[in-house]
Formats: C-alpha cells, sequence, structure tokens
C-alpha cells in the first residue's frame, strides 16, 4: 500500500462521532421514491494518494482548516449587507467544503474547527430564525435568499455527520422564517426575487436545501415549499414576463443562451441541484429528464476541452468560441457547480459517462484553478494568458466566491472515487487509493489501488476479504480509451470492454485477487469545434499546453531558425507525444515531447506540459496557450497577435495573491 495511505490513528478517535444517533427520525430512505443508483462511502473510509491526494491534503491543511472563522461570522452579526451583498454566501461555502474535509479526515483538530464554526454562526441567529446578513428592511432583496441557501447547507452538512437535533431545529427554523417572508401564503414570487440581473436564479436556488430539509424531516411543509419553488417558474412576473421555465425549457432542449431565465451558468446549475434532490423525494420523471437534458445541452454546447465553461460568468455557446481571446473565460464557481451537477446525475444514473466529464474537469479546469500549495484559488482560468489569483470582492472577509468554492469541488472528489452499488462497488476514478467497504453479504473487504494514472495507463488494484463472495466491481472504461485490457489474476478479462462505459467484473471474489488494467493513453490532435485551424493535443483525460517556461521564446528572442511549426499527427489523428520523466521545471506535474513539423517538412520536438500546471508558477507571469493555430509561428505565439493585452517584460507587474491575505497568514 502507498505509505501516504497509513490509516491516521485520529480517523479512529474521531470515527464514533460519525455514526448515527439512535432514536432520531426516520431514515431519509423512507421518505424518498427513488434510490440512487451509486452511493458514497461512509466517512473515513477512503484515503486518496499521488498527485491528487496531495492536492487534497493542501486544500485541507492550507485553505479550508486555515480559514479565519471570525472573518465569515462578522457580516452575521453586523446585519449591514444591502445593493449587491453576498458576503452571506461565504460561511455556507466554506463550511460545506470543511464538512467534506472533516469527513475525509475526521481529526480532533477538524472537529474543533467545525464546531466553532457552527457554534459562533448560531449565535448570531434572531429570535424569528433569520440567520443572514441583511437588515430587515432588505430581506429579500439581491442575494439574501441566496445566502440562506448557503448556510442551510452547511447546516445540513453539518448534521450529517454529527447527528446533532439542535443544529436540524436551527436549520428548520430558518426555513420557517424564509416560507412566512416568501413561502405560499406571503404573497410574494420568490422567483421574483434578488438581484434583477438574474431573473430569479439565485433565489429559486434554495430548492435544494429545502428539498434536503423535507428528506431529513418529512415534514410536510418543507415539501410544500419545494414544490412551489418549481411552479413559480412557470409563472410571469416582473422580471421574466414568461417566467423562466427551467423545467419546460430543459425538456424542449431549448438553448442555454436563449432561456427565458439569465443564462447565468452557476445559478442555473445549482437550480437543477435542487431539481435532483426533489426528484429523489417524488420520483417525478420529467424533473430527472429535464436534468439530463440540460446536462447534455450543456455538453454540446458549453463545456471546453478542460472541462468547464462560461464567458464573463454566462453560457455563451462556448464550446464553439474556445479558441478565441477569452476575458472572463471558465469561472471557477461554474466548474465547481458543474462538477456537483455531473455527481448528482452519477448517483441517481450510474452512468460513466458523468464520471468521464468529472475526471476531465478535475485533472484540468478544477486543478488549475487552485494555485499550487492550495492556499487560493482563480476567479477565472482560461486557455491561455496568465495564471491570476482572484481578487478579494469583500476585503473585511478576505474572500472571493471562487476562493470559498473552488475546495468544494476539490473535496468532493473522494466522494465519487470509489462508491457502492446494490450489487458491488464501482470504481470512477484511478488514483492510489485505499477503500473499506461493505460487500453485499455484509462483510468488510478493501480495495488497494496502486497506479501513477494518468501518467501512465497502468492500474493495479488488490482486493482484501476475510470469505469467499459473489459481487460485481464495476469498472469505469474512459471514453477516449479506445482499447483497454483487463486482467484478473494474470487471466485476461474476456468480455470486450466498451469506451463510454462501465466493464462490470461479476464474480466469486477471494481473499489478495488482483485485477490489472491498460487504459489506452494515445494523443489526439483535436481541431477547434469552431472550423479554424487551430488544434489541441489530449492525453487520455489530461489536455496539454504550452508553457513559456519550457518553450522561452519571446518577440525578438532566441526566435528558433525556422518560424512556422504543425503538429505532426498520423492519419487517424494520433500524435505520438513522449512522456519526459524528470521535468525541467519542478512545479511541472507532467512534460512531454511533441512531435511538430517546420516549413521544410523538418521533424522536430516540442515540449508541452499538462494543462493544469501550465502558468502554475502564479507569480512569475508566465504565459501558457492550448489552442494553437496550424501551422504555429514561435514569434508570436504568446504576445498580442490576437489581442492579449500582456506585458512579457522582465519588469513588468506580476499578479499576486491579496496582499491583506498575505498579511493574515503572517500574523498566524
Amino acid at each position: 500500500m502507498h505509505p501516504r495511505l497509513t490509516p491516521v490513528l485520529s480517523i479512529l478517535i474521531c470515527a464514533a462521532s460519525l455514526l448515527p444517533v439512535a432514536g432520531q427520525i426516520k431514515p431519509e430512505s423512507k421518505r424518498l421514491s427513488i434510490q440512487d443508483k451509486f452511493t458514497a462511502l461512509p466517512y473515513g473510509s477512503l484515503s486518496i494518494g499521488g498527485f491528487i491526494g496531495e492536492k487534497i491534503d493542501l486544500c485541507i491543511d492550507h485553505r479550508v482548516m486555515a480559514q479565519d472563522i471570525e472573518r465569515l461570522i462578522a457580516p452575521f452579526r453586523l446585519r449591514n449587507d444591502e445593493f449587491w451583498g453576498f458576503r452571506s454566501e461565504f460561511w455556507g461555502k466554506w463550511f460545506t467544503s470543511a464538512m467534506l474535509g472533516y469527513g475525509y479526515t475526521p481529526t480532533p483538530a477538524h472537529r474543533t474547527i467545525i464546531d466553532k464554526a457552527v457554534k459562533e454562526l448560531l449565535l448570531t441567529q434572531t429570535a424569528d430564525g433569520y440567520i443572514g446578513t441583511y437588515p430587515d428592511e432588505h430581506h429579500l432583496k439581491d442575494w439574501d435568499i441566496w445566502g440562506r441557501k448557503y448556510v442551510l447547507l452547511g447546516l445540513l452538512a453539518y448534521y450529517d455527520q454529527v447527528k446533532d437535533p439542535k443544529i436540524l431545529d436551527a436549520a428548520e427554523r430558518v426555513a420557517d422564517h424564509l416560507i412566512l417572508e416568501a413561502g405560499p401564503q406571503s404573497g410574494v414570487n420568490l422567483a421574483e426575487t434578488g438581484w434583477i440581473g438574474w431573473k430569479g436564479l439565485a433565489s429559486s436556488s434554495v430548492l435544494e436545501p429545502v428539498a434536503l430539509l423535507y428528506q431529513k424531516t418529512g415534514k410536510q411543509k418543507y415539501l410544500d415549499f419545494a414544490e412551489h419553488i418549481v411552479q413559480l417558474w412557470n409563472k410571469p412576473n416582473k422580471l421574466t414576463p414568461t417566467g423562466i421555465r427551467l423545467v419546460e425549457e430543459a425538456l424542449n432542449e431549448t438553448p442555454l443562451w436563449e432561456m427565458s431565465g439569465a443564462p447565468k451558468a452557476y445559478e442555473m446549475m445549482s437550480c437543477f441541484e435542487g431539481l435532483c434532490e426533489l426528484y429523489r423525494i417524488t420520483g417525478n420523471h420529467d424533473y430527472l429528464k429535464a436534468s439530463q437534458l440540460l446536462i447534455q445541452s450543456i455538453i454540446r454546447d458549453e463545456i471546453m476541452l478542460v472541462g468547464s465553461g462560461s464567458l464573463a460568468e454566462i453560457w455563451c455557446n462556448g464550446k464553439m468560441r474556445q479558441n478565441d481571446p477569452m476575458y472572463q473565460g471558465l469561472e471557477t464557481c461554474v466548474t465547481v457547480t458543474w462538477m456537483k451537477y455531473l455527481y448528482q446525475m452519477l448517483r441517481l444514473t450510474g452512468e460513466s459517462r458523468y464520471a468521464d466529464q468529472l475526471e476531465i474537469s478535475l485533472y484540468n479546469a478544477l486543478l488549475a484553478s487552485q494555485t499550487p500549495n492550495g492556499e487560493w484559488w482563480s476567479y477565472y482560468t482560461g486557455l491561455m494568458g496568465e495564471r491570476v489569483p482572484s481578487h478579494l470582492q469583500f476585503p473585511d472577509v478576505v474572500m472571493s466566491c471562487c476562493v470559498a468554492n473552488g475546495p468544494r469541488a476539490m473535496l468532493l472528489s473522494p466522494s465519487w472515487a470509489l462508491m457502492a452499488s446494490a450489487d458491488g462497488i464501482a470504481v470512477n476514478l484511478y488514483a492510489p487509493m485505499h477503500g473499506k467497504f461493505q460487500s453485499p453479504g455484509n462483510q468488510s473487504f478493501t480495495l488497494d489501488i496502486s497506479t501513477r494514472y494518468p501518467v501512465t495507463g497502468k492500474v493495479e488494484a488488490t482486493l482484501s476479504i476475510p470469505r469467499k463472495e459473489r459481487f460485481s466491481i464495476h469498472l469505469r472504461i474512459p471514453g477516449w480509451s479506445r482499447n483497454t485490457v483487463i486482467t484478473i489474476n494474470g487471466q485476461r478479462y474476456r468480455q470486450k470492454t466498451v469506451p463510454g462505459t462501465y466493464a462490470t467484473l461479476e464474480r466469486v471474489w477471494s481473499d489478495q485477487d488482483k485485477i490489472e488494467i491498460s487504459f489506452d493513453m494515445t494523443s489526439y490532435v483535436v481541431d477547434a469545434p469552431s472550423g479554424v485551424p487551430d488544434a489541441a493535443i489530449q492525453r487520455g483525460p489530461v489536455v496539454l499546453a504550452f508553457d513559456s517556461r519550457l518553450v522561452p521564446f519571446r518577440h525578438g528572442v532566441d526566435v528558433p531558425p525556422m518560424y512556422r511549426y504543425s503538429f505532426m499527427k498520423n492519419k487517424d489523428r494520433s500524435i505520438d507525444v513522449t512522456l519526459v520523466e524528470n521535468p525541467p521545471v519542478k512545479e511541472i506535474w507532467m512534460t512531454f515531447q511533441v512531435p511538430v513539423t517546420d516549413e521544410a517538412g523538418m521533424r522536430h520536438e516540442l515540449p508541452m506540459c499538462d494543462y493544469a500546471s501550465a502558468g502554475n508558477s502564479w507569480k512569475e507571469g508566465n504565459l501558457f496557450r492550448v489552442w494553437i493555430p496550424q501551422p504555429f509561428d514561435f514569434r508570436h505565439l504568446y504576445i498580442n497577435n490576437l489581442g492579449w493585452r500582456i506585458n512579457v517584460t522582465d519588469n513588468a507587474p506580476r499578479p499576486e495573491i491579496p496582499a491583506m491575505y498575505q498579511k493574515e497568514k503572517d500574523l498566524q
């Protein structure tokens, strides 16, 4: 087993705190019409090593558990938000990731942090149940309901693990107060509240915690409120004469940028996360079908090569435009919500295509958004230019929406990496891992995975189980792996592996059975969807990019003898890249030598790296680029030929993590 995966004593110390409390309300399953095909493992059941495990640990240690809690709580005490105030979202965004981090590493120190965060927040709850940052006269305006949504999500995340009935009661009081102000009997159309620009989407997304609250309490008033919110989507209001019609237009496959509501990517997907939870309760097939069709539209029209979308935070037919220079492209909040939405659909359907998309987003857009030491995040993550740390939206809180949100997707990874199914287990993420399971026959067993994936395509998994038992292991076969070979104890798996599906290995498993997988890591040249002669390279789930640290050509400096180059692709559009085992730049995870031809037809090799590492010096201002004109010219590749406004001189100012945050770290 990988040395990083050695069980930690503190996990055992805290395990009791994660057990359900006897005598509580009936199990959620009694209130659900639909059971998930795949479910996350119990908290504390999984350890991840390797590159992804390191990034998870850095996120927990340097961002989530290093948070100054007082800064997040202060706005709830002051309640002085008015126009454009959304400080109320920060506690809930941060806290939901803190609960994921605690569930992954439930140490006493982490328990102290989450307990303090909840205690301090509840001290701000008013007698009528309100927890928010707005004065009474500004309730329901701008981002007030949006903030209450995140308060509820945070409280419910704490209750899920700690099972303290006082926390559930506090969450109910928050919801009851909202129902009083904006429920069916209030005379208020919730879908026309909130900031006018996003046409009720932000407020409508409170559907998710309201549905979750019904799942946990079984109280009809919360289901009624949830259904009321969805019904409001089809009613005309002062912001949208036709209503935002989310379900109807998703079912009709209306282009996202033409939907009646605002095409705000983050808030729209948040509404559909709530719709997924409501589907679990009601079994209304239209809710599932609408969620599936919307996600198909997003993949078809918006998701770019690196697994995210949006321009200036809105849907924009971005898949066709992704090779253009983008100002404010690929917001981190969009990446996070996209991954959370995919996770919902993976749970509900058990379809591997959602895990495929999760993997691409994780290895590219998400990893690229986190600073190398895990302490900060970018606001936008483009496909060329520089990596720029997020600005501070509210200096008093020392936070931005994307810095608060990024860890939620990173720390969601253990939830979908290995999952349980009715007939066994599913392997969705290939990384060094140690997972603990309960078999269909109710015996405990473990699965240890050893691999360098996706650096290479070799994966080895070993089962440890007390007694022989028949069950299924579902192995995700990525859609990009055209030829996958599986062996069990050295014997080749005889059934055909189909890319984009699960290979279901159903057999009687014995102790120390070994599964070996060889994925096809062939690289391919991808043409720009817009039809212009631009190209990119994808190797497995990883997108490649040029980085000026590897190819340091600048105008008038170190210009190579031949100016124009083209990727040297084969007839099937594959390209024979070579992995560099010892990358020349230590901050870069993977480096490859890529064959190109010059104007004279001569072959050369040029270095490219994984997209997540491209530009990741952050403070040095190195430039990167994914989409490459064919042929390309290094005299212009990194400079202003496409309108970049980037100064690449040695004395150019470099982006930095906000100075106030650095000062806070120094004081600590």
